[in-house]
């Protein structure tokens, strides 16, 4: 079993900035991949940011330069760095990990964390 739990969203005002974080956590042999989604109300689930292969990260054109995502891989955990916040970014955040398990990767989804903006 893997256990993908998601801290850090709440409420903030425009121009703001959040920290969210997701902690790997169970049959965790070897994480390949991590990365945020998100869904708004009405909207179709999206990427948000997720690490590439071979490193560096992906990011949605609507967050690049006010996102950052990071990962301490002795932790199991990512983080995903939010400033600049601004209404339109309110939705429920997802974690993402694709994770080696039984010389197979799976994809693992975390329970998804609230972030709204707004004054």
């Amino acid at each position: 079993q893997v256990q993908l739990v998601e801290s850090g969203g709440g409420l903030v005002q425009p121009g703001g900035s959040l920290r969210l974080s997701c902690a790997a956590s169970g049959s965790v042999a070897s994480i390949y991949r991590m990365g945020w989604y998100r869904q708004a109300p009405g909207k179709q689930r999206e990427l948000v940011a997720v690490e590439a292969s071979g490193g560096g990260s992906n990011y949605a054109a609507s967050v690049t330069g006010r996102f950052a995502i990071s990962r301490d891989s002795a932790k199991n955990t990512v983080y995903l760095q939010m400033h600049s916040l601004k209404p339109e970014d309110t939705a429920v955040y997802y974690c993402y990990a694709m994770i080696w398990r039984s010389l197979a990767l799976h994809d693992y989804w975390g329970q998804g964390t609230q972030v709204t903006v707004s004054s």
